[in-house]
């Protein structure tokens, strides 16, 4: 259950183990301060002014003191707004605000020295107007609110929060400066898995980030020192086949029995063919610039090479993508080129997700089975040895566009066709 709600970056993990302390505490300090100090300095202050507000009323019961002059000195020196209103009535409705600390206080302390009133602290900003029974009518008392509240709660707030913020607002800005290197390091390893050149890579950031980005570095050249090796050897074995394999074309065209010298260089032929389709296997991986480009616009010009009435394509207009374009046009010529081997129809769909890219390729070819789906991506590997259309390949197209594909971290899946033959579905990130 936590980790639901946990979230998911390492951005925002190191946000809240930073900023959660930091708001427990200040809440808790808070806490304790407007129950121990404010709440508590608010009762007093209440108590006393509710003390005065008594004193008051007995003092002008008795006869002894001037009413008038008792008024005056109670406003001069208390700042007490004072005036009787006599036959009048207190109002029935009280607006006091349940979650106010004053009211409560003021409240709490008029009902404990047994008067009958009404108040209300909502009327006016700075004022509290306090009616208490006397007599036949009552008295009306403007209290100023700093009688009963202390300011120093406004700036206490204002002390706890404005510090807290330029804690979490460096913690946020030390935070982004820490996870740039893990996302720089995660997106080489990103760009690399799919084959694009990434020189301008460098390590930085906290010393463990910095050792796995030199590790991925040196992971990295070694892979690439293997690459050339590979390529150098396979233009190498390119060199040395092609000359005996011309060698024998020549000796070949000399021979006087044509039927043997036609069926041995159909022999020669299809390997010079297995040998080029092996060339572009193993060189499929080459390095070529990203680019972006409309991928819809490929895909029709693609089919209108084909010049086939039979291939239908419906696509989504302006589809942009980030990739290696000749290596996405070979991936698609493959698998089309199969569908046209062993189909009559087909239909192609183009279509953007909200994530990804999906081409779909149906026809109404005799499909596959499905425990052959997984063998059919293996380089060589055919269906069907003894079929002639067979003799026309060595068996290299589906593992060309599978590895293509995958360099562009994306996948093919195929699936039966509801024309009854094979679908091919691309999916390419973006």
């Amino acid at each position: 259950m936590l980790k639901k709600i946990l979230p998911k970056r390492l951005f925002y993990r190191g946000l809240l183990i930073v900023a959660a302390p930091v708001i427990i505490m200040q809440l808790t300090i808070s806490v304790v301060f407007f129950d121990s100090l404010w709440i508590k300095t608010n009762n007093g202050m209440t108590k006393a002014l509710v003390g005065e507000v008594n004193t008051f009323l007995k003092a002008y019961q008795k006869e002894e003191y001037n009413r008038d002059s008792l008024i005056n000195l109670f406003e001069k020196y208390l700042d007490l707004g004072i005036s009787y209103e006599p036959s009048k009535i207190l109002p029935n409705d009280v607006p006091e605000k349940w979650y106010s600390p004053i009211d409560r206080s003021l409240r709490r302390e008029l009902k404990a020295k047994n008067l009958t009133y009404w108040f209300d602290t909502r009327s006016y900003k700075d004022l509290i107007d306090l009616k208490i029974k006397f007599s036949d009518g009552y008295f009306q008392f403007f209290i100023p609110k700093e009688r009963v509240t202390s300011s120093s709660a406004r700036l206490f707030t204002l002390w706890i929060t404005l510090p807290a913020l330029f804690v979490i607002a460096i913690a946020i800005i030390f935070l982004k400066n820490q996870t740039r290197p893990i996302i720089k390091l995660a997106r080489a390893s990103e760009k690399f898995g799919r084959g694009e050149n990434i020189d301008d890579f460098r390590p930085s950031g906290a010393l463990e980030i910095r050792m796995a980005g030199y590790e991925f570095d040196k992971m990295r050249r070694r892979i690439k020192r293997h690459l050339n090796q590979r390529s150098e050897m396979l233009s190498g074995i390119s060199h040395d086949l092609r000359t005996p394999l011309t060698r024998i074309k020549l000796q070949l065209s000399m021979i006087k029995d044509k039927d043997i010298s036609e069926k041995m260089s159909q022999d020669v032929i299809e390997m010079e063919k297995m040998l080029n389709e092996y060339l572009q296997f193993a060189s499929s991986s080459s390095i070529e610039k990203t680019e972006t480009f409309n991928f819809s616009d490929l895909l029709e010009i693609i089919i209108k090479k084909y010049e086939n009435k039979n291939i239908s394509l419906k696509v989504e207009k302006k589809i942009y993508f980030d990739g290696r374009k000749s290596l996405i046009q070979r991936c698609l010529n493959n698998v089309i080129d199969n569908a046209i081997k062993f189909s009559k129809k087909i239909d192609i769909e183009l279509k953007k997700n909200k994530n990804s890219i999906l081409i779909s390729v149906d026809d109404d070819g005799p499909g596959i089975n499905q425990s052959e789906i997984d063998n059919v991506f293996k380089p060589f590997y055919k269906i069907d040895k003894g079929r002639d259309i067979s003799k026309s390949s060595v068996g290299l197209g589906l593992s060309i566009a599978l590895d293509i594909i995958k360099s562009h971290g994306g996948k093919i899946n195929l699936y039966k066709s509801k024309m009854g033959g094979l679908r091919v579905e691309i999916n390419l990130p973006f």
